[in-house]
């Protein structure tokens, strides 16, 4: 359900200025016929998954109504991962990035210091209507300590701007995700969800701009990496607008268990061309 930008540049939806990556909540569906062919040829050959991650799949099909793609809890044992010892290249380490809004820096999340911020926008009703999480503080948390307790495919991150939290995070591994049953997914794949926090920081194209800034710091921190990938719910425009501006392309139309989204790709051999 987390998106990535929700609301990226929109100001009422998570996906785009709230929300603009996914939506955590929606994923397990299947590409339909239609979004098959719409896909490039690039997007739609056949992969041949290793041996440890066709049995993660099998074993996550069993458990239904993940929030988010970038979710930790897909019910598969560590132990069964053929995963070095950092899924991600130690996202904490990234450090801050250069933007023509400020720097940005995207700090892993604390949960006795951050809850409080992250529940109050994930209330926000603009939000609420992509990343299904609003409610009590302990429903938010257990959201997130699914994601700090696990094996590391999903890192939640405060963004903070010139030093001030104004946006909320999901950087994931989208080849381990449950996502990956839904699109043809290459190795070291990395998706992301943003959530744009205050009000007057959405529907100006600050979505946009910090999506952009964090993707090209995914390919230089992750040189395994050749693509950022999100998934957009289709009904919100304003998050689609914002991964369009970033430099994402349009691959195709994908349904999930929650939502019909849209599959945007960042490729590491266009990044200085879109």
């Amino acid at each position: 359900m987390p998106p990535t930008d929700a609301s990226a540049h929109a100001g009422t939806a998570p996906v785009t200025d709230i929300g603009t990556a996914a939506s955590p909540g929606a994923r397990e569906r299947r590409i339909d016929s239609a979004a098959g062919s719409d896909a490039d040829s690039e997007d739609t050959l056949d992969l041949d998954l290793p041996g440890e991650l066709v049995r993660l799949f099998a074993e996550g099909s069993a458990a239904e109504g993940e929030r988010s793609p970038g979710a930790a809890s897909t019910g598969v044992p560590p132990s069964l991962l053929p995963l070095s010892e950092d899924l991600l290249d130690r996202v904490a380490d990234w450090g801050p990035i250069s933007t023509p809004a400020g720097t940005l820096q995207l700090v892993t999340v604390r949960i006795e210091r951050d809850l409080p911020i992250i529940s109050r926008w994930m209330n926000d009703p603009a939000v609420a209507a992509f990343w299904g999480l609003a409610g009590p503080q302990n429903a938010i948390e257990e959201h997130l300590w699914s994601q700090l307790s696990g094996d590391g495919r999903s890192v939640p991150c405060l963004g903070m701007l010139d030093g001030t939290p104004m946006s909320y995070w999901e950087i994931y591994r989208a080849d381990l995700d449950p996502l990956a049953r839904y699109y043809a997914a290459r190795p070291h794949d990395t998706g992301v969800h943003l959530l744009m926090g205050a009000v007057g920081d959405r529907g100006r194209g600050l979505g946009g701009t910090l999506l952009r800034a964090v993707a090209d710091l995914a390919l230089d921190k992750r040189p395994t990496c050749a693509r950022i990938v999100a998934e957009p719910d289709i009904r919100n425009t304003p998050s689609v607008a914002a991964f369009l501006s970033a430099g994402f392309r349009f691959s195709a139309e994908i349904d999930l268990p929650a939502k019909r989204a849209v599959l945007m790709v960042r490729d590491r051999s266009l990044r200085h061309l879109l």
